[in-house]
């Protein structure tokens, strides 16, 4: 599924025959900081997703292929010749450009709500009531005419309509006319959720970035699980890893409230992370590596902790040297 989320493009009628796709990317996430670009011909059509940092995702269609995800762009890439794409470019707010990012990989929640039991308005208020990010998908006549309404966190932020050029608007006149159009005539509706790490954030702080959400997480868990590991080697260490971690999150949790086990936004059990506070990537990363490195000090195993570290360090190079983390 394709959709473009603005209807007015910064820039539009770019021709792929005379444009480094690359550059062209790099120049936007410099200028816009966040967006999308939209490639178009008569037998393909593609979108990519950017913030400053990265792309973040993409959709390409042609006749046998339906792609999504960062690979989208050496598809487009390697294709842009043959199809010679017409090319817009659109800016999309920070804190939603992971949204639409993320709309290829939304699963279904409810499939085929028949007009039959189901009133269009209703399920819409219901979404609305549900807090659900993700859309809606109307198909009228038989596949003839249709729609999508997209959620997130229960706020209708848009639609797409199959009488407009695919681009998104909030005009509530076209969601009347959805609406109306599945009474007239009847109508079948899916309802797809974006999963809870990968929803829309709001803004650079304050949380997670959704850019990195999901990888955070794996790093850290990867991390605990090796130091809860070689805790458990050591004899003289005689309470159990959570009671230990959970100690010295309290001592942290002045510097890093996040962490404080009273407020329980942070848990880490059976070898998973659950979070559910508010902090950057850098913030979440620093606090929990900063804890466990003390606790293999205060252990006396922190030199066995950094042999068993290694690979993990190499991996997450990256990462570590944002924060300033070392082993």
């Amino acid at each position: 599924m394709i959709v473009i989320p603005k209807e007015k493009p910064v820039i539009e009628n770019l021709n792929s025959y005379y444009i480094d796709i690359r550059k062209l990317i790099e120049h936007y996430q410099g200028q816009l900081g966040a967006g999308g670009i939209h490639f178009k011909s008569p037998a393909a059509e593609g979108v990519i997703y950017f913030d400053k940092d990265e792309l973040l995702g993409g959709v390409f269609k042609d006749r046998e292929r339906n792609i999504h995800g960062k690979e989208v762009l050496d598809t487009i890439i390697e294709v842009s010749s043959q199809y010679n794409f017409v090319i817009s470019i659109y800016e999309i707010a920070h804190n939603k450009v992971y949204f639409w990012a993320n709309i290829p990989d939304a699963k279904k929640i409810y499939k085929n709500l028949s007009t039959e039991f189901t009133d269009l308005d209703g399920l819409i208020k219901k979404m609305v009531s549900e807090k659900l990010t993700g859309y809606i998908e109307v198909i009228i006549n038989k596949g003839g005419e249709g729609g999508l309404v997209f959620f997130s966190d229960g706020e209708i932020i848009g639609g797409s309509y199959s009488w407009g050029r695919g681009e998104v608007n909030s005009l509530k006149e076209n969601r009347d006319l959805l609406v109306a159009k599945t009474k007239d005539t009847g109508g079948v509706f899916h309802v797809s959720r974006i999963e809870a790490s990968k929803r829309s954030v709001d803004g650079e702080k304050n949380r997670v970035e959704q850019k990195n959400a999901v990888d955070i997480i794996i790093v850290l868990e990867e991390l605990l699980q090796i130091v809860e590991s070689e805790a458990s080697k050591k004899k003289n260490i005689e309470r159990d890893f959570n009671s230990i971690l959970k100690k010295k999150f309290v001592e942290k949790a002045d510097k890093y409230v996040f962490l404080d086990p009273f407020a329980d936004e942070f848990r880490y059990s059976s070898g998973k992370i659950t979070f559910t506070g508010e902090a950057t990537f850098e913030e979440l990363l620093r606090g929990v590596a900063e804890s466990v490195k003390e606790i293999a000090e205060e252990s006396g195993f922190l030199s066995m902790l950094n042999d068993s570290l290694s690979q993990w360090s190499q991996k997450y190079a990256g990462e570590l040297d944002r924060t300033g983390i070392k082993f």
